[in-house]
């Protein structure tokens, strides 16, 4: 067996290994990356990236055929089609030069990337399989073990991923669209693909186990996807639970909530009921770590329990966020150089791409009032806002919370199209602790959603311009 050894060993080359890997060379720690897949992980090849892409796609599609039978614009379309492989073959060109992109900048910075599978020995000793035959794994001992295994998705108990049910993964890769498609989880990756596949062409039923969509949101921010869901003729079931595929119809069984039983015609189903951490099947149970429930439980600095191991991303639970991820990576490298850093930030941005974009950053009024602060809140309409009736996209809101003693900003939201761009705002905000009064006197750049900041910031101090 070839044994190696190195400073920093890092499991896992998604967003939060790869980022580990880069600042570490940076920071001159001798680094080795092993990842048996892609690098990038799930985000950049089956996930954020290649979702946004099939989501732009969509909305292309969907705008073409919308202006054939609206011509408020003046623009007439006599016809779309859209070609699938094509469509596929560009959202993989996105994901071939950002993974590429990743590759490069390791050989750029002297990271060891080692393209195999690891296996758990002990907390400074890892096997490798390098996947070529009878050819024997390779070990490699290290003096800091940074875990980055991402997450892996979940599946319905009696109804596995094969056949006619799929996961987001192939979801991201169709080779044809199916006339009727069953989503199981109206979370956000369920929308964001359900959305998808309606705009393409699907007749789309969405089946939620709870009583309302995106069940982790306030019900304020959620009214104008559930409005926008209505609008593209996509069929919502709230408060039913899947049973699983009918043996004579292969259609999907679902029990509503008062236990009546039906079930529902399917070309495809989509499982999208969550994530989990990837703790399985890698010998991680060796090194008997703390954990929290599924997760690993780190500190401040992301330190195990174990002396000199590290834990990243969603291996260490919610928020499962790649931007997270990052973060934490680039501060365990730092922590390992010598520097004094930990990992409390003021709050992370979160964002579903739904027709119309959610996203949050910080408390919302019901979570201040929870955690027993006086807040004051206030929100902008896009209706007021003119970029966003020359985008014809006037729907949603943003919102600001603030307390009410100091005016300090405890947390933002926003629902409408493109808000996804004001996360950077609503994040910068509340790490540089703003109040209420630095926004208000911030010039914003005219005409532009980001207008509908300042202005939730005015309205909560009592003095809006434009509403």
């Amino acid at each position: 067996m070839v044994t190696q050894k190195t400073t920093l060993l890092i499991i896992g080359g998604g967003p939060g290994g790869y980022v580990a890997a880069i600042r570490a060379a940076q920071l001159g720690i001798a680094t080795t990356l092993v990842e048996g897949a892609q690098l990038g992980g799930t985000c950049l090849n089956i996930g954020c990236i290649p979702s946004k892409a099939l989501i732009h796609a969509a909305d292309a599609y969907h705008h073409a055929h919308h202006c054939m039978g609206d011509h408020t614009l003046g623009i007439h379309v006599d016809g779309a089609r859209i070609d699938v492989a094509q469509t596929v073959r560009w959202k993989d060109g996105i994901v071939a030069r950002l993974t590429g992109g990743v590759g490069a900048l390791m050989k750029k910075h002297g990271v060891q990337v080692i393209k195999g599978w690891a296996h758990m020995v002990d907390g400074k000793t890892v096997d490798v399989d390098l996947g070529r035959g009878d050819a024997e794994p390779t070990r490699i001992q290290c003096e800091h073990l940074l875990l980055a295994s991402g997450s892996v998705e979940l599946g319905l108990p009696g109804m596995p991923f094969g056949g006619k049910v799929i996961s987001s993964k192939q979801a991201l890769s169709p080779d044809h669209i199916p006339k009727k498609l069953v989503v199981v989880g109206a979370g956000y990756i369920g929308l964001e693909l359900g959305t998808v596949y309606r705009k393409l062409g699907s007749e789309v039923t969405l089946v939620e186990a709870q009583e309302r969509i995106l069940p982790l949101y306030d019900e304020e921010l959620t009214k104008p996807v559930a409005a926008s869901l209505r609008k593209l003729g996509v069929q919502v079931l709230l408060g039913c639970k899947v049973q699983g595929l009918d043996e004579a119809t292969q259609g999907v069984r679902i029990l509503d909530s008062g236990a009546k039983e039906s079930v529902l015609e399917a070309d495809q189903v989509l499982v999208a009921i969550g994530r989990v951490p990837h703790t399985h099947g890698w010998g991680l149970e060796k090194l008997m770590l703390e954990m929290q429930g599924r997760a690993i439980k780190v500190d401040d600095q992301c330190h195990t329990s174990m002396r000199n191991v590290w834990a990243i991303g969603d291996l260490t639970g919610e928020p499962m966020l790649a931007h997270r991820a990052m973060a934490q990576g680039e501060l365990v490298a730092e922590v390992i150089a010598g520097q004094r850093r930990r990992f409390a930030p003021a709050a992370i941005a979160a964002v579903c791409y739904t027709d119309p974009e959610v996203v949050t950053a910080g408390l919302g009024p019901q979570e201040a009032a929870k955690a027993g602060l006086d807040c004051i809140h206030a929100q902008f309409p896009f209706a007021a806002n003119g970029r966003a009736m020359t985008l014809e996209s006037t729907d949603g809101f943003v919102r600001v919370v603030a307390r009410r003693d100091n005016h300090l900003i405890v947390g933002w939201q926003a629902v409408g199209a493109g808000v996804s761009e004001l996360a950077a705002a609503f994040g910068q905000s509340l790490e540089m602790g703003a109040c209420l009064e630095d926004v208000a006197g911030t010039i914003h750049a005219h005409p532009t959603l980001g207008e509908a900041v300042q202005e939730a910031a005015l309205r909560a101090l009592g003095h809006a311009l434009h509403i």
